[in-house]
């Protein structure tokens, strides 16, 4: 069938009306020529930010966006700060740490396109900040305290740093002795590095003397290179004003010299100047303690002995050691009886590491030093402290062999929870009044005149505490 106003012209050709050829030709021209590219709108680098190390490389590349959003190639020429590019975009970082740029100009035209470069120089850290601790203390007026400074890098580890000592309201020396003036009130302590670029303060608050207490506070089983409970505990001391002690391994797992710079130091090391320690076997676990009276020197009482004591008001104070000979007649309980006996404060208080009474299970009760108590008992001695239980305990006061004697008793504390683990378990022996196996803390004592009180001092996060008074017989 044939359109009507077709002819045909020949065999098998035909021939349509000039009007319909026409049409039918403008529609077909038009539908197959295409529209024309759209302008080149944009040039667009990539990556458009990196963070680069010093002397690293990054590839760049550079393409352009016509008006419609589509994706076209493109010619450009790199040009950046901060390092070098080559011409097809490769480009390495710089030594100079700052912000920078990659720039892709179009060839022959004006569009560009930038991107940000953040060069990074890594090197050893420095020194970013000093820490003058304890940061504010209480005294009475004459009282005193040890401040000590420390330096923390600028990568969070802690250092020793040589600080130059100033204050307000009293007198301090230049190893950080503070002493107390006469005038009540609010004053500085500051601690600038020898730079002079660092400083810091410490507030200090002075009392009229009206019969209050020393602050004497510590804890044992304290610093272990595996891990970071020590700085939890240091940091309690760091705002808790007094005298330090230790209750023994004050670094594990050998006592050996470079745990205690590597460990112990850059933590309760902070207060060494204001601690009076005791050893542990841990701290014995190096052949004769080197370690241990090697980095305390003095503090630690005549070296190899490990026994001495001192005066903290109207206390007096023994540190013995639980790792020689405690038994009657032995050098050390000889010489304990002697300083009893010379002793002329009415209260007395004495620490060693390893306990008496325990109701922890992975150490307990160790009855060899049952000659150190009847010395101590005989001698109307108010508290005992010991470690090594790494948990808290406290007991009734009680005598020598276990027996509750609560007008001339005792009272035992252990303040295993310097940091090093837990031990949670418990066979609890009957004057064992409170117990805490998960709790790293420190165990604050103030010793006031014929009195004292007590306050368990968790680390951050943990809510576990405890406190109490006494009096002295």
């Amino acid at each position: 069938m044939h359109h009507p106003w077709a002819r045909r012209s020949g065999p098998g050709l035909l021939v349509l009306p000039l009007s319909l050829v026409t049409f039918v030709g403008a529609c077909t021209i038009a539908d197959r020529v295409p529209s024309g590219p759209a302008g080149l709108a944009q040039i667009v680098v990539t990556p458009n930010q990196m963070i680069l190390g010093a002397g690293t490389t990054q590839q760049f590349a550079a393409y352009g966006r016509n008006d419609a959003g589509d994706s076209l190639g493109v010619t450009v020429t790199f040009s950046a700060t901060g390092g070098t590019i080559t011409a097809d975009g490769l480009f390495t970082a710089g030594t100079v740490a700052g912000d920078f740029q990659v720039i892709a100009t179009q060839s022959g035209g004006s569009l560009a396109d930038t991107a940000t470069v953040t060069i990074t120089v890594a090197g050893p850290p420095v020194l970013a900040q000093v820490v003058l601790v304890p940061s504010s203390v209480s005294l009475l007026v004459g009282g005193a305290q040890q401040f000590s400074a420390f330096g923390r890098m600028s990568n969070g580890d802690s250092t020793a740093v040589a600080a130059t000592f100033t204050a307000t309201g009293g007198t301090i020396s230049a190893a950080g002795l503070y002493t107390a003036g006469a005038t009540a009130g609010t004053y500085r302590v500051i601690a600038t590095d020898a730079s002079a670029s660092f400083a810091d303060t410490a507030t200090v608050f002075i009392a009229a003397n009206t019969g209050g207490g020393i602050v004497f506070v510590g804890a044992g089983d304290i610093s272990d290179c595996g891990n970071d409970n020590d700085e939890a505990t240091a940091q309690l001391l760091d705002a808790i004003a007094g005298t330090v002690y230790t209750l023994g391994d004050n670094v594990y797992s050998s006592g050996t010299a470079s745990q205690f710079s590597q460990c112990y130091d850059p933590t309760w090391g902070r207060h060494k100047a204001r601690t009076h320690p005791a050893p542990g076997n841990h701290d014995y676990n190096t052949s004769g303690a080197t370690g241990y009276y090697g980095y305390f020197g003095d503090l630690a009482g005549p070296s190899g002995r490990g026994y001495y004591s001192y005066d903290l008001g109207d206390w007096h104070i023994v540190s013995l050691n639980s790792e020689v000979s405690m038994s009657a007649g032995s050098a050390q309980e000889t010489w304990l009886r002697a300083d009893l006996s010379a002793n002329t404060k009415q209260c007395t208080l004495a620490y060693w590491h390893k306990p008496r009474f325990s109701s922890g299970t992975h150490h307990g009760s160790l009855s060899s030093a049952q000659p150190l108590w009847q010395a101590l008992y005989d001698f109307h001695a108010e508290i005992v402290l010991n470690g090594h239980e790494h948990n808290y305990e406290r007991f009734a006061p009680q005598t020598p062999t276990g027996t509750a004697d609560p007008v001339n008793g005792i009272r035992e504390f252990v303040s295993g929870t310097g940091g090093e683990s837990h031990y949670t378990t418990q066979n609890a022996l009957p004057n064992s009044e409170l117990f805490n196996g998960t709790t790293f803390g420190v165990l604050k004592l103030t010793l006031g005149t014929g009195s004292y009180t007590w306050a368990f001092v968790p680390v951050a996060g943990q809510s576990f505490t405890d406190s109490g008074s006494g009096t002295c017989h």
